[in-house]
């Protein structure tokens, strides 16, 4: 079908920002990760987001890189936390609240992480683009 096609159509026609439509996008994939598992996440919306990453101009391989680290936020963030409960599983006497409060430091430090990579995209780019 044209749906991703048309929706990239739609997204590089709005009035936004393509930095902002970024942010609804990566905001998706939170939202996606308290629910799924990442793989799912993958398999279920890159054929939607990828043309729309494209039409906005975006690097494929620097939206992957962002992709990979906010899927990870997601599987460790309440209300599910899948790996947050793996933890659990393994340190059975640790309570899950404290293991869900340990979480910020990493939390902090991957916001950080992706702020800096949109703001200097050959963060991530600077290695693909040596092999070419």
């Amino acid at each position: 079908t044209r749906i991703p096609y048309e929706l990239a159509g739609f997204a590089a026609g709005l009035p936004l920002s393509n930095h902002l439509i970024l942010v609804f996008i990566l905001i998706s994939y939170l939202i996606l990760g308290c629910i799924m598992d990442a793989i799912a996440m993958i398999v279920l919306t890159v054929p939607i987001f990828y043309p729309v990453i494209l039409e906005l101009g975006f690097d494929p391989v620097w939206f992957g890189v962002i992709m990979v680290i906010v899927m990870e936020m997601a599987l460790i963030t309440p209300p599910v936390g899948m790996n947050v409960f793996a933890i659990a599983g393994v340190s059975k006497d640790v309570p899950l609240y404290t293991i869900f409060r340990g979480i910020l430091p990493f939390l902090i430090a991957m916001v950080v992480c992706i702020a800096l990579i949109v703001a200097f995209p050959e963060i991530a780019t600077f290695l693909p683009s040596t092999m070419t």
